[in-house]
């Protein structure tokens, strides 16, 4: 039998190819949830981290598999979340795919190109629907400032998640984070400590708050 793992931490962006060449993508870098590793590491947590590609290296100490693409991930989480007690889905996945993957490289005609696009699996939705009884799940959502709240809100009960991280769009790729932490019990929390400043609080610095909150809920 697998030994039991503590906390499953998914991050980085997928890669979706189009042909041989190219794919899809989006501009995450992973680093929130690199930061998010190394402080459940530091706080004692036994850790794997799935990270997807970018240039952002893993912690030491920290057992990590990589993956590209969402069906790749989807694998991960399938052999990995049963294993654990808590799964933070930081990862940013692509919500649509190309239906059909050239074999070889396109090449360029000078016309218009036109891809057929399909939705990929709901991969933490997935999980939510088959999590054991104590087992948590944090998501986030990353959405326009006025929007923010509310599609957060609605994600959390639609995906059945325990809580979610509701992000602006503009702390995508940024070095620090304006983050509002929205629980199914109704709580809802918005961290203020150590580095913060009028642009936000820093990812590492927001990783250790998220990690204390969920070590006492």
């Amino acid at each position: 039998m697998a030994a039991r793992l503590g906390m499953l931490i998914a991050a980085g962006p997928t890669r979706e190819p189009i042909d041989a060449v190219r794919y899809l993508a989006n501009r995450s870098s992973g680093r929130l949830g690199v930061c998010l590793a190394t402080a459940a590491r530091d706080a004692g947590w036994e850790v794997a981290l799935l990270l997807g590609p970018g240039s952002v290296p893993a912690p030491d100490g920290v057992r990590t598999c990589s993956f590209e693409t969402t069906t790749e991930l989807a694998a991960l989480l399938e052999e990995h979340f049963p294993r654990c007690d808590v799964l933070i889905m930081a990862a940013a996945v692509a919500d649509y795919r190309p239906r059909r993957v050239a074999a070889a490289k396109l090449p360029r005609t000078g016309e218009n190109l036109m891809l057929e696009l399909e939705p990929t699996p709901d991969l933490v939705a997935g999980c939510a629907a088959r999590k054991r009884p104590g087992q948590r799940i944090v998501g986030f959502a990353l959405e326009e400032p006025a929007v923010l709240a509310e599609r957060a809100r609605e994600k959390l009960r639609r995906k059945g998640l325990d809580a979610i991280v509701a992000n602006p769009l503009e702390t995508m790729g940024a070095e620090e984070i304006r983050a509002t932490l929205y629980a199914a019990t109704g709580e809802v929390c918005t961290p203020t400590v150590g580095s913060a400043t009028s642009a936000g609080l820093s990812k590492l610095d927001f990783a250790r708050w998220l990690i204390a909150w969920i070590a006492v809920h």
